[in-house]
This record gives C-alpha cells, sequence and structure tokens, in this order.
C-alpha cells in the first residue's frame, strides 16, 4: 500500500464543510441590529381591520380609536467561548505545514493556532444563531439555558392558530389527507392575522418524502426553477435545499444540526424535530433582525456584535482567547411564521 506521506509535506489542507452558512438565519434573520445598551428593545404595532363608519352627513364624525405599538425589552443571555493557549501547542506542526521539519517558528504557530480557534469561536457563535433561528421559526420564542445561566423563556407571542400538530387520520400520508389542501388552510390563517400569506415551506426531510409521495404535489410540483437566480442561494446555506414551486409556494427542504457544550460528537441533534414543516410570508415581510446587546467589557463598552480579546496569563504561562457576545434573534411580526407538525 503506498504511503500518502512519503514526500514529507502536505499539498493541501482539507477543511470540513460542516462550517455552517446560516441556512435559517441567514434567509429569515438577514438584518444585524448592535444595541448601545444590555437590553434588546423593539416596538409591536397593533392593526387590527377596522373598516371606516358610516354616519349621516348632519352629524359630526364618529371617534376612531388611534392605533397604539407596545415595547419589548429583553436582556439576552451571554455568550462566552474562552480557550487556552499552551505554549506547548506550538512546539508542535499546525496544519498545512510541512511534515518532518517545519518551517516555521514557535511564535508564528502561536499566531496561527489564536487565527484558527478564533474562526472556530465565530463558527460556534454562527451555529447558536442557527439553532435561535430555528426555535423562532418552530415555537415562536426562544428557550435560554445553560451550566450557569438559569433557563428564560423569550415569547415573542405568536398566535396559537398558526402553530398545528396533526394527530391520526389527519397526518400526512394517510389515506385522503391532501398536504396542499393543509397547506392553503395554513397559509390562509396567516392572511387573517398579519393580512399576507405564506409564501415559503421549509420542511424536515422526513416530511418532505411523505409531501413528495402525494399524488397532487407530485403532478404540480416544478421543480425546474431551482435554476432561477432568485433561488441559487438557497444551495450555498448548510441545509437549506430549494426543491421547487408549488401552487405558489416555495419549497425547501431543511437539515441542520448542532452540538450542545459538553456534549460529544456522538449527540449531534436535528435543530428542527421530525416532521416539521414551517411556513413563513416572504423574507422581508418577516423583518427578522439579528440583534446583539452591549458589551459589559472594559474594553470593549459599546455596540458590537462580538469581542474577541485575548491576553497572556503569567503563571502558569498560558495564552488566553475569549469570545463574548450577547445575541438575540427577534421576528419583528411573529405572525408570519407558521409551523405543523404533519406525523
Amino acid at each position: 500500500m503506498p504511503d500518502i506521506f512519503s514526500t514529507d509535506a502536505l499539498v493541501a489542507v482539507i477543511e470540513d464543510l460542516r462550517v455552517p452558512q446560516l441556512g435559517l438565519a441567514g434567509r429569515y434573520f438577514p438584518t444585524m441590529i448592535e444595541e448601545d445598551t444590555e437590553e434588546i428593545h423593539f416596538d409591536v404595532e397593533n392593526r387590527p381591520r377596522r373598516m371606516a363608519p358610516f354616519v349621516s352627513p348632519l352629524v359630526a364624525g364618529q371617534l376612531v380609536k388611534s392605533r397604539g405599538f407596545s415595547t419589548n425589552t429583553f436582556k439576552p443571555a451571554y455568550i462566552k467561548d474562552k480557550r487556552v493557549f499552551h505554549p506547548g501547542r506550538a512546539i508542535k506542526r499546525v496544519i498545512g505545514e510541512r511534515i518532518g521539519g517545519g518551517d516555521l517558528s514557535p511564535a508564528e504557530r502561536m499566531e496561527i493556532l489564536v487565527a484558527q480557534d478564533l474562526q472556530d469561536q465565530i463558527d460556534g457563535l454562527e451555529r447558536r444563531l442557527e439553532w435561535m433561528a430555528a426555535q423562532v421559526l418552530y415555537n415562536g420564542k426562544v428557550t435560554v439555558k445553560g451550566a450557569q445561566y438559569p433557563e428564560v423563556v423569550v415569547d415573542f407571542g405568536r398566535s396559537t392558530d398558526l402553530t398545528v400538530n396533526l394527530t391520526n387520520a389527519n397526518r400526512w400520508g394517510e389515506t385522503g389527507v391532501k398536504s396542499l389542501d393543509d397547506m392553503q388552510n395554513w397559509s390562509d390563517a396567516m392572511v387573517k392575522r398579519t393580512g399576507v400569506g405564506i409564501s415559503d415551506f421549509i420542511m424536515t426531510i422526513d416530511a418532505w418524502k411523505v409531501f413528495r409521495s402525494d399524488p397532487d404535489v407530485k403532478e404540480r410540483l416544478d421543480r425546474y426553477r431551482g435554476n432561477s437566480t432568485m433561488q441559487q442561494d438557497a444551495h450555498n446555506r448548510e441545509g437549506l435545499v430549494f426543491q421547487g414551486v408549488v401552487d405558489g409556494f416555495n419549497i425547501y427542504t431543511y437539515s441542520g444540526w448542532g452540538i450542545e457544550p459538553g456534549d460529544t460528537e456522538a449527540s449531534e441533534q436535528a435543530l428542527l424535530p421530525a416532521f416539521t414543516v414551517i411556513g413563513t410570508a416572504a423574507p422581508d415581510l418577516v423583518e427578522g433582525v439579528r440583534q446583539f446587546g452591549a458589551i459589559l467589557d472594559h474594553e470593549a463598552l459599546q455596540a458590537m456584535a462580538y469581542f474577541p480579546k485575548s491576553w497572556i496569563e503569567k503563571d502558569p504561562s498560558l495564552r488566553m482567547l475569549l469570545l463574548q457576545s450577547a445575541p438575540l434573534l427577534v421576528p419583528y411580526r411573529v405572525n408570519s411564521t407558521f409551523r405543523a407538525k404533519v406525523r
């Protein structure tokens, strides 16, 4: 068997492709806001469907109450990812360096190691944002908890009409169940709440397999629009893949994954439960925002999405790398999102 390392050199670094590309967060929460306070604020406007009143031209006009709004305030949980660099790490060859006698000094290797770990920290932050996006779209709320953080539920107040669990004979795949009829009804429920219908349906792979087996879907699904320039970015986001158009709905599949802190790789979990279908209005109508509270650090004390810092401990001699962030994903129009469990 040939020795693939016989030249004592690596000609390329093969990067793992499991780097987050913000599938749900990137499409439905594209705007970023950095707050200059710990708290995150946003206004919710109440616009009921009132009709103008009829009155006689000989009487005074009828008073109509002006629409109001409420302001919600949340203090997001902190993300603090800290890494430790022992000087011994810089003695060993770094990835991509020539085998059998590297060309880099220990100081140069340490710079590379710090840069690599910083990128890994940012990747972990982005995967947490993707987890938040999945939580918001699935539940209309986010449950934040950690080993040293009490459980807090941030509920955006989505209407209960926009969360559906199909059971027994009503589940997709059962005899006589028409998934396209369900989707039209769900879209109409959103129109009732918001004035706009569902544009995108995002399905977990198992839900998609049942959906595509529906005879009506087979007949009407247009899969050729995947070549449209409007949809090309869907294939560049982790887990989010455009599958076609049916009855005016854009159909996507999604399969994002993540590992909670302290868990092993074997504990990797899907970000959405099995047989989930999520519906949203057009992304710009969801008005999803990635908001970040101010970083409370003497070297920051300002609005920043994330703040990295590094310092050296004298005894024992160690280099520390810390990434801090205070994120919260907010759907300004939470009733422009919908979720169903179809089996």
